[in-house]
């Protein structure tokens, strides 16, 4: 970095990419691959995932690895960000599960509440 219109424009770039803003129908799918989530299956989660979306030709979703989510009892947890700004943290996520979310939540657009770690969690 030389100057803070460089750092300026680096961080507005990070602020798009994180909050998928400026993306039309783009949809980040974020993992939990903190040592808890690999403990409990996140490995089988991410695969079902990435190969899913693949086979589906879903060039807008990206899918990626991130460290804890703070809530390891909870563990694997998907968040589902949309390009409009929405977050949805499912819990006790499986391969199983991780197809069902595609189909449902990703590519038909509706949440599948029995999931959310909102409503598991109380």
């Amino acid at each position: 970095m030389k100057t803070l219109e460089e750092l300026n424009k680096l961080r507005e770039k990070s602020y798009k990419k994180m909050y998928m803003s400026g993306l039309t129908n783009g949809v980040r799918v974020q993992i939990g691959y903190g040592t808890c989530g690999m403990a409990a299956g996140a490995t089988p989660v991410y695969d079902t995932f990435v190969s899913e979306i693949k086979a589906l030709n879903l060039d807008n979703v990206e899918v990626i690895q991130v460290g804890c989510m703070g809530e390891c009892a909870f563990e694997p947890i998907v968040e589902i960000i949309e390009s409009n700004g929405s977050k949805t943290i499912y819990c006790l996520v499986t391969d199983r599960i991780a197809s069902e979310l595609i189909e449902e939540h990703i590519v038909k657009g509706n949440r599948i509440d029995k999931y959310l770690l909102s409503k598991i969690k109380r």
